[in-house]
């Protein structure tokens, strides 16, 4: 009788590539929990090189708005999208508006790493470690958070452009690029007796051994995902750019119901030294264009009862100078912007102290000043609905210095 045999190597090759493989620059990690879980769900997108801010969230009446037009005659934003009395969003964040309007989406204003530094590298690292000024740190401020919670994963971190500073010393990663690019393979008939004998070869205590395992984990639970096309909910459309496929990706594994508890996303291309803006648009209004049909969509397919477990927040590593510079676009600077999106954010409002943008009130004489720091947006989101109160674990020396703002409920 002939029998099918299924050659060693085959087995090999196929774990292997599903382990190794790591490509990609948006979708960074993904941490899973028990299936079934019902915990809340935390989403963090990084941008990547420091967005402009004053550009982003201008003020828009008084003195402020005088400084900040004298200060840009030929890349300050007019056509504002009104937030408050004192504030308007670029209208290329639309979509935003909405959610803000709707009471879904939060502003925090002068926000950001309160230490001097204006390097791309030291300020995303200090922001992922949770401990500025303080590089010796052995793991991230979200590696930390899962380590006290006692995630007990099925499938811990999917990665696709290198582990993040944030879940440094997260160990049990899974990489992979697209869901697509981590299916089952093989003869369909013969699956379980593949998946079988993978088992029983990975079946020691090495770290090789655990990725193998760690591997199948995750195909019985990612492999749904490329049996037939997505349709996202609700009308939710999301576009064929890297942040919005990787958005995509989430949402459709939040829908597995496998319990996701953490994912990381980046987006890069906010170093705006020149030609920032065209009037109201240009280069950076198409990032934020991006930026608001990626999160807008995203929040629209969820919105079929996730939303009240899903926790959004969008940070970079700095703003940009308040004046312009000679190549019309803005130099590294300091204060930021953070946004929050979700069914249980304190929404349409923005949030912190405003220092003004007087030179006596700007940090250095050059930039908006910090007034709020990262930590306490992220304290607050941690305690207020991760349920981890423990703020001293997760942001060493910080937790004597942690005030809620109220910007979550």
């Amino acid at each position: 009788m002939k029998t099918n045999r299924i050659p060693r190597r085959q087995f090999l090759q196929g774990c292997s590539a599903a382990i190794a493989s790591m490509a990609g620059a948006r979708l960074t990690n993904l941490a899973f929990a028990k299936e079934g879980d019902t915990s809340d769900i935390l989403v963090v997108v990084f941008l990547r090189g420091g967005w402009d801010a004053l550009n982003v969230v201008p003020p828009i009446d008084g003195n402020d708005r005088g400084f900040y037009e004298l200060a840009r005659p030929n890349i300050k934003i007019t056509d504002l999208l009104q937030l408050n009395d004192q504030f308007g969003l670029h209208p290329s964040l639309g979509p935003l508006h909405d959610l803000y309007q709707a009471g879904k989406m939060g502003i925090v204003h002068a926000v950001g790493l309160n230490y001097d530094t204006r390097s791309h590298f030291d300020a995303q690292e200090f922001i992922e470690l949770g401990t500025p000024g303080l590089k010796s740190t052995t793991s991230g401020w979200i590696s930390r958070h899962l380590q006290q919670t006692g995630v007990s994963s099925i499938l811990p971190v999917l990665s696709t452009s290198g582990l993040p500073t944030s879940l440094l010393n997260f160990t049990p990663t899974v990489s992979l690029n697209t869901p697509s690019d981590f299916s089952q393979w093989g003869n369909g008939d013969l699956l379980g007796s593949q998946q079988a004998a993978l088992r029983k070869m990975y079946g020691g205590e090495s770290l090789l051994h655990r990725a193998g395992l760690r591997t199948l984990d995750a195909l019985n639970i990612v492999s749904p995902l490329v049996e037939k096309e997505y349709q996202p909910s609700n009308g939710a459309f999301y576009n064929d750019d890297e942040l919005g496929q990787q958005l995509k990706t989430i949402a459709q594994m939040i829908k597995l119901d496998a319990g996701l508890r953490v994912a990381a996303v980046d987006f890069g291309g906010w170093d705006t030294h020149e030609y920032e803006t065209d009037g109201n648009g240009g280069y950076i209004a198409n990032l934020l264009d991006q930026l608001a049909s990626g999160l807008a969509n995203f929040y629209l397919d969820l919105d079929s009862g996730y939303t009240e477990r899903l926790s959004v927040v969008v940070i970079s590593e700095f703003g940009r100078r308040l004046v312009q510079n000679e190549s019309y676009g803005t130099d590294h600077g300091h204060g930021s912007v953070m946004l929050a999106l979700g069914g249980n954010v304190n929404g349409g409002q923005v949030y912190g102290q405003w220092p003004g943008l007087h030179n006596d009130q700007l940090y250095d004489h050059a930039d908006l000043a910090v007034t709020t720091d990262y930590r306490q947006i992220l304290s607050e989101l941690l305690s207020t609905r991760l349920g981890n109160s423990n703020i001293e674990s997760v942001f060493p020396g910080f937790s004597g210095s942690y005030a809620p703002l109220g910007l979550f409920r």
